[in-house]
């Protein structure tokens, strides 16, 4: 059987219910991380990538949050670190476009991409780094306080 890198390690990956965010999850989970999926909608993608997860034998929950939302994202925190103790690894992968011609773009539209995909990258990062210097450094998982991975 080959060595699960990631025992004992903890990993949030953000918008991990499809797509990128979903192959990263189960990645990790394989890896034998312990994994938070994150999604905005359909919980039902989420719960079955939480359950392919527990199928490598790691641990894995499905938390909903806006990453566009402070308090969304300080709750889903708050969740992983209740359920798991802490958190080793920040995958902000959580990322949206709204296509529409330069010049009719709405600034709705707009400011619904720059909320989730920027502003959602500086509040997952931030509450990241804040568990990270809480806890410090664990030499038995890592050489790093935690690793933040922007996509």
């Amino acid at each position: 059987m080959a060595e699960k890198k990631l025992s004992g390690q903890t990993a949030l990956v953000t918008g991990a219910n499809s797509g990128i965010g979903e192959g990263v999850a189960i990645s990790l989970g394989e890896a034998g991380a312990n994994v938070v999926v994150n999604y905005v909608a359909n919980p039902d993608a989420a719960n079955e990538i939480v359950e392919k997860i527990k199928s490598f034998g790691s641990n894995a929950v499905a938390i909903q949050a806006d990453v566009s939302k402070e308090d969304q994202v300080i709750s889903m925190f708050h969740q992983t670190v209740q359920q798991f103790g802490t958190l080793d690894i920040l995958v902000n992968n959580a990322g949206l476009q709204r296509d529409a011609k330069f010049h009719e773009m709405t600034l709705a539209q707009w400011q619904l991409v720059i909320d989730v995909n920027l502003t959602g990258q500086f509040l997952c990062g931030r509450e990241a780094i804040r568990e990270f210097l809480r806890r410090g450094i664990v030499p038995e998982r890592s050489v790093a306080c935690g690793k933040i991975i922007c996509m």
